[in-house]
């Protein structure tokens, strides 16, 4: 089964899903959170309210559009939608390598406008249960 989340922000919502890795389980489990997000060009970033006792797994130094990562060095959750200052020409770099544990399933570069000290929400998707009798 998917894990799915929200992320609700100045009235964006979008879905992204989870992948296998340690890091999205560690993330997963400690959901929902309200925080105030903080923004890196064209980064939404936070720091998550519980430290992760969880290094860098399989350390990306380029993520893509939408990529959803994990940065050790602050516990930060990180939504990429387009170029950081640590960009070179059309790359995503973040500031140093992060674990990429999920993916936003839309278009992630709506969040272009969002300001920093938002409150963004993020919560698992809760599928609901259809009896079609």
């Amino acid at each position: 089964m998917d894990r799915v989340i929200k992320i609700k922000v100045e009235g964006i919502e979008l879905e992204a899903v989870l992948n296998d890795s340690k890091t999205a389980t560690a993330i997963w489990e400690i959901l929902p959170v309200v925080v105030q997000s903080s923004t890196w060009g064209d980064e939404l970033y936070f720091a998550l309210p519980e430290e992760l006792e969880i290094g860098l797994e399989k350390g990306q130094e380029l993520v893509e559009t939408g990529d959803l990562g994990y940065w050790p060095v602050g516990n930060a959750f990180c939504i990429f939608y387009g170029q950081t200052p640590m960009s070179q020409g059309e790359e995503i770099r973040p500031a140093s390598a992060v674990t990429v544990f999920g993916r936003v399933t839309g278009d992630a570069t709506i969040l272009a406008g969002v300001r920093s000290g938002a409150q963004l929400v993020i919560e698992k998707k809760v599928e609901q249960n259809r009896d079609d009798k």
